[in-house]
């Protein structure tokens, strides 16, 4: 899996995959070759490997033992991990978004990693117990319809996404959309408290945060709930009940396309041409969690926009893991955390391999970008949930 040895770094995720829906038992090689998988020398993964057209090695008993030995060294930073189980994936979106709509589904479809789609009502029926590994699509958990009012408002697809959500907070017994939201962001809170393993992406990790932390206060504005919001209603938000973030400020605006000061978008003074996002440096032997979550053939990742690009720094908890930054610019990119018995991973914007993603424009086509260390860093966490968990060493 390093820069030079594997032409498509993404369908080997999806090897990876098929080979442990075989029930056959795969190693992680941390930080050895960019995180190269050791898989059983079967004339069918030779096979299906020439097929999907992944590089791959084949090597003896002998050779193997001298690679594990390698990696075992105290003076390596590396780790073998195995990976036991394949996870059962969940992709909170609604119905009929084509996949290339979300870069989680469209790596997911593109590297053959099987997932199904659910929504708000298998999440408010406690759906998400059936599932290992949960995405959430660029959702705005606050009701406030993604900000897209100033530009969309009188645009046919914002006026029927509207009818649409109002029309399903009222079925499932709900006088408000933001209602609805609320209780389908307590769910997902609940899941990864319970164990559950939670990948967000843009939009959908700041609202979520902001989601929880306003519960019970009114923060939308006429337009989006049909009354108004709150009277000082910043002064009512609980930080405590946030995953990732802290002493935000929200925007209170509701023709401003942006949701608090947790987004980094319009601070940002980086030209496209020098825009990149730093990996961090792990221990593989102490820190195998983070390390896996980090694996890529280079520790420099072109940035990308979104709704929200990156997050502040100052506004992020302190038991919360920065993984990819941009250090002259105070943002983080690509962080981690544990909450109750289960992980979430949030990255900040839309699509690895499309800067200015916006909405209308064509989908990326990943068969043009098969070893994108920007999508790497996706399917890192769509395998994390199948690591075999060793004991933490401190």
């Amino acid at each position: 899996m390093d820069a030079e040895g594997q032409k498509n770094h993404l369908k080997a995720y999806g090897m990876t995959y098929w080979t442990l829906e075989k029930q056959l038992k795969v190693k992680w090689l941390l930080n050895y070759r960019g995180g190269s998988f050791l898989l059983p020398d079967l004339e069918e993964i030779r096979r299906e490997c020439q097929i999907r057209g992944i590089s791959f090695e084949v090597i003896s008993d002998v050779k193997t033992e001298e690679i594990l030995e390698f990696i075992d060294s105290p003076s390596q930073n590396m780790e073998s991990v195995v990976l036991e189980k394949a996870p059962k994936i969940a992709v909170y979106s609604p119905k009929g978004n084509p996949p290339w709509d979300d870069a989680v589904t469209l790596v997911l479809t593109y590297a053959e990693i099987p997932y199904e789609t659910i929504y708000d009502e298998e999440v408010l029926n406690d759906g998400l117990v059936l599932y290992d590994w949960l995405h959430l699509h660029h959702e705005d958990f606050t009701g406030q319809y993604g900000k897209f009012y100033r530009t969309y408002k009188s645009a046919a697809w914002y006026i029927e996404e509207k009818r649409q959500a109002e029309a399903m907070a009222a079925k499932l017994g709900y006088a408000k959309v933001s209602e609805q939201k609320l209780a389908v962001a307590l769910k997902i809170r609940d899941y990864v408290v319970g164990g559950g393993f939670m990948f967000a992406m843009c939009s959908a990790t700041d609202s979520f945060d902001i989601a929880l932390a306003a519960e019970g206060v009114d923060i939308c504005e006429p337009m989006f709930d049909g009354d108004p919001s709150d009277p000082n209603y910043q002064s009512k938000i609980d930080y405590s009940k946030t995953f990732a973030f802290k002493d935000f400020i929200l925007e209170r605006n509701p023709n401003i396309y942006e949701f608090s000061s947790i987004d980094m978008t319009s601070k940002r003074q980086i030209p496209m041409l020098t825009d990149y996002f730093t990996l961090m440096d792990y221990s593989a032997k102490w820190d195998p969690i983070p390390t896996m979550l980090c694996q890529n053939h280079t520790a420099l990742v072109k940035g990308f926009m979104g709704q929200t690009t990156s997050f502040t720094r100052e506004e992020i908890k302190s038991n919360v893991l920065i993984m990819g930054e941009n250090k002259t610019n105070g943002e983080a990119k690509y962080i981690h955390g544990i909450k109750g018995k289960g992980f979430f991973t949030f990255y900040g914007g839309h699509d690895p391999e499309d800067y200015t993603h916006k909405v209308g424009d064509p989908k990326t086509e990943l068969e043009l970008h098969p070893t994108s260390p920007g999508y790497r860093l996706i399917l890192n966490n769509v395998l994390f949930p199948a690591a075999k968990k060793k004991k933490q060493k401190t």
